[in-house]
Formats: C-alpha cells, sequence, structure tokens
C-alpha cells in the first residue's frame, strides 16, 4: 500500500481537526499498520495540560493510536465506504515516556481480530527509539444510519 499523507487521511476517517490524529499512514496490510502523528505546539490540549509543561494527554495517545488502526484499515477497503469505529474497550495501557510538542510519534498497530462489526487491535506508540505507549483496544463498526 502507498503512503497515505495528511490530506488523505481525511477520506480515511471520520474524524476532523482539531480530533484528527494521523498525519500519515506508512503501510498497512492485513496484520500491521504503520503511522505517524507529530504533535505540535498548537493542539487545543496543551493550553491546560499543562501550560509551563505541555505533554501530550495519555488518553489523547490511546486515542491516535485507535485512528492510526482504523484509517490503515480504511485504507485497505476492508469495511464499507462511511464506516465509523467506536472506541468499546481499553485495556493493557502502559504510559513509559512523555510526549511534548514537535515530537514525532511512530504507531505500530497489529490487528488481532477484524470482522465485519469489530476490531480488535493493539499498538506501539514510539518517540524516537522510546516507546511512550502501548494499549489494547476494540472498536465496534458501524455507520452513522444506525
Amino acid at each position: 500500500m502507498s503512503d497515505f499523507l495528511t490530506d488523505d487521511i481525511e477520506s480515511l476517517l471520520p474524524h476532523r481537526d482539531p480530533f484528527k490524529f494521523v498525519d500519515r499512514i506508512i503501510s498497512a496490510d492485513k496484520e500491521k499498520v504503520v503511522a505517524e502523528r507529530t504533535f505540535t505546539d498548537k493542539e487545543f490540549f496543551f493550553k491546560g495540560h499543562f501550560p509551563e509543561y505541555p505533554v501530550v494527554p495519555g488518553v489523547i495517545l490511546v486515542e491516535t493510536m485507535a485512528q492510526a488502526g482504523g484509517a490503515g484499515l480504511s485504507a485497505q477497503h476492508i469495511f464499507e465506504d462511511g464506516s465509523l469505529f467506536f472506541l468499546a474497550t481499553v485495556d493493557k495501557v502502559k504510559f513509559r515516556h512523555q510526549v511534548r510538542p514537535g515530537d514525532k510519534v511512530r504507531l505500530e498497530i497489529e490487528n488481532l481480530r477484524v470482522s465485519p462489526h469489530m476490531i480488535k487491535q493493539q499498538g506501539v506508540a514510539y518517540v524516537g527509539d522510546e516507546v511512550a505507549a502501548e494499549a489494547t483496544w476494540m472498536c465496534l463498526v458501524g455507520s452513522a444510519d444506525k
């Protein structure tokens, strides 16, 4: 699969700014998705988390991994156009390294189970070679019509 850059991501995810956290899909196949996100000093959450020492909130890192996983699957046309992915469970979450303004985060997502109605994935977010976060999650697949 070829690179999907920022403009293409909107064709893969229903998320929009300021809640779209995937800049680029590097690769995606039925086993794994690799994506990137650079967090800039303009992110809305840095105003309050924390003004004197901005750090990406852990829940945003989990959301970023889940969005990367969903975008990678969408790029493969596994689901109907317009499908929505609703985060249902999050397990085994660990935060190991702070993500600060200017950090480029590499997301490596493994597809554990993919069906027409459910996705189970696990992922690791890296800053350089440092593990920043890891988690396992499940998303339900639906549409805006239901």
